[in-house]
């Protein structure tokens, strides 16, 4: 099975993107699948979320490789890839990659960097997962450039509209002019609490405004408080609460994503 990349993005904030990558992440590995995890962040939550609490401590994060793709420097693609002991890794970021944003403009090519980098190692991997950060700047348009498709979670709290629609049409743009094979993998709707009338009213909006066009993964991930905890230990929501509802929803989020492949 070729490796498949999957850019996990919506440029709203607050949306679980982060959990989202991490548990999807560690869930496609219990499958049995080998797994990459991109932290495409500035912020480096998801380098903080799997226990490297200082990522401006590392030696080589996401911004090294693309300053060596922009500068042509031989460095190897997998240096600076970390493991964890959930059997994923993770190419870590932190706040030098907020650095990279001009030279990244002023590059030939600047679509390209970050497929250049991955290009190599998705020989190694079945599934690669870029967290990315929430704008639609030149960093996600990279990661859509380097993916096959978008996976996009939405919480189901307000009406997303807006902001769904400029994700979506630049994903259609990045189609369009750079990455024909580029989908959207589909909308999954998270932090969703049943008791709460808002949540299935936007849960119902969303399934019948977007249904017909892009799929909407029947999975919909609880809000659990477990799941806001297990970042700060370091661990996914599988080693923190391995029974909970929100293990079991990405436990069935990743067997709709590999029933997909």
């Amino acid at each position: 099975m070729p490796c498949r990349t999957i850019a996990v993005a919506n440029q709203k904030g607050g949306t679980g993107k982060t959990a989202t990558t991490l548990s999807l992440g560690v869930a496609l590995a219990r499958l049995g699948k080998r797994v990459l995890l991109v932290d495409a962040d500035p912020q480096g939550d998801l380098t903080k979320s799997l226990g490297w609490g200082d990522p401006d401590a590392l030696e080589v994060t996401l911004a090294n490789h693309l300053s060596a793709v922009i500068e042509g420097e031989g460095i190897e693609s997998r240096e600076g890839i970390l493991s964890h002991k959930e059997g994923i890794d993770l190419m870590p970021a932190n706040i030098e990659l907020a650095g990279m944003e001009m030279p990244i403009l002023m590059a030939m090519s600047r679509e390209q960097l970050m497929n250049v980098w991955l290009a190599p190692l998705k020989a190694d991997y079945d599934f690669i997962l870029i967290d990315c950060p929430p704008t639609l700047g030149i960093i996600p348009v990279n990661a859509f450039v380097a993916a096959d498709g978008v996976l996009v979670p939405v919480s189901a709290e307000y009406l997303p509209a807006s902001a769904m629609t400029a994700l979506l049409k630049t994903v259609g743009r990045v189609r369009r002019q750079i990455n024909p094979s580029l989908s959207v993998e589909g909308i999954l709707i998270t932090l969703s609490d049943s008791r709460n009338n808002l949540a299935r009213e936007v849960e119902q909006t969303i399934r019948e405004q977007y249904g017909a066009s892009y799929r909407v993964f029947d999975t919909v991930i609880p809000r659990a408080v477990s799941a806001a905890e297990a970042p700060a230990v370091g661990a996914s929501i599988f080693s923190y609460d391995g029974r909970g509802k929100a293990a079991r929803a990405f436990e069935r989020l990743a067997e709709e994503v590999v029933g997909r492949g």
